[in-house]
């Protein structure tokens, strides 16, 4: 298991310099972000991402993420297009000898909240959910921005988004899954490539828009698709958990013995409500995840390959990119290597 932290880039308020002092740490999961969504990553660019990461001593493990242009998702006539540049970003993320791509595949909105700042009864604040909150927002208003999303979208263009979206089913959702995976995984072969698909966060539809990849049933359908461990997940516990049916160690055994998980989100969330949450520190009494058994069923089905500490409070008056600060992510980090530590050495001496 190889430890990696999320960054920005140079805007980030947390430096590379900062990471690198975590103990234990060892990669920078990130991305190109000034490139257009559908357009070609240059080599030259992901070889300077590269270069700067590498200078602070850390690897550039995981690029998180090449974004999937709407117009694939959609199964529009353009995907073909966007699909070849796709391919070929996959190809130059290869030659910066960089071997892990997370994505997902969720329709015109990344990961949702409700709020950035929930203030918690130690002081620190987080992310949260709630359901009741989010049905009486209006997506189209631009009132919610979080990090990773793809701000792009003038408000007409998501109008218009909207509307291409309205009727398409979760059915046809997977059809247009299926031909981006038959395209893309045969160059993720010949390129060494892991792909990694983030579940749907949350994982049920949300403004009316379909969302596909949510429990077991989606994650096995993933993965038959294309039968390939290059077609692979990104096995994300604050994902997946809020799903009560969702049994995570029992997933991560599952498809990790198949070696079929090629990075993973160590997250934790408190349930508040049946569809309703907010995010916790990583420590397991502190939410509703058992971390404990996530990270020994990693350890059992032997899994080599990255993770890294996914979202935090804003602790110690910290300020930054919501969920994104150092320090709770960095005590995540020593709370899951201690974990992996301990499962580890014990499994190693019976």
């Amino acid at each position: 298991m190889q430890m990696t932290f999320r960054w920005f880039g140079e805007n980030d308020p947390v430096p590379l310099e900062y990471i690198k002092q975590i103990p234990g740490m060892k990669g920078i999961v990130t991305a190109v972000y000034d490139v257009p969504v559908g357009e070609v990553w240059a080599v030259e660019k992901i070889k300077e991402l590269k270069e700067t990461v590498g200078k602070s001593g850390l690897e550039l493990s995981v690029i998180e993420s090449v974004p999937v242009h709407e117009d694939i998702k959609l199964g529009l006539p353009s995907r073909d297009t966007y699909i070849e540049n796709y391919k070929q970003t996959i190809r130059n993320i290869a030659a910066c000898d960089i071997r892990t791509v997370c994505y997902n595949f969720m329709p015109v909105f990344d990961w949702t909240r409700s709020s950035l700042d929930h203030r918690l009864p130690d002081g620190s604040t987080c992310l949260t959910y709630d359901e009741v909150v989010i049905n009486r927002m209006n997506p189209l208003s631009g009132e919610l921005s979080l990090p990773g999303w793809d701000t792009s979208y003038e408000k007409s263009e998501m109008e218009a988004l909207f509307k291409q979206y309205e009727g398409v089913t979760e059915d046809e959702l997977w059809g247009n899954l299926k031909y981006f995976l038959e395209a893309i995984i045969p160059v993720a072969e010949e390129e060494d490539v892991k792909m990694a698909i983030h579940p749907d966060d949350p994982p049920w539809g949300i403004f009316g828009l379909p969302r596909i990849m949510t429990n077991r049933e989606s994650l096995n359908r993933l993965i038959n698709l294309y039968d390939s461990p290059y077609n692979g997940l990104c096995f994300c516990t604050g994902s997946l958990g809020p799903l009560i049916e969702n049994d995570l160690a029992s997933l991560i055994r599952e498809f990790g013995s198949q070696n079929r998980i090629n990075f993973i989100h160590a997250r934790n969330i408190k349930m508040t409500g049946e569809r309703s949450f907010e995010e916790s520190a990583h420590l397991s009494e502190c939410g509703s995840v058992d971390m404990y058994d996530v990270i020994n069923a990693v350890s059992e089905v032997g899994y080599k390959g990255p993770i890294r500490p996914d979202h935090g409070r804003m602790i110690w008056g910290e300020e930054g990119k919501p969920g994104y600060g150092l320090y709770d992510r960095a005590l995540g980090a020593m709370y899951l290597s201690g974990i992996w530590e301990a499962v580890e050495k014990t499994r190693h001496s019976r």
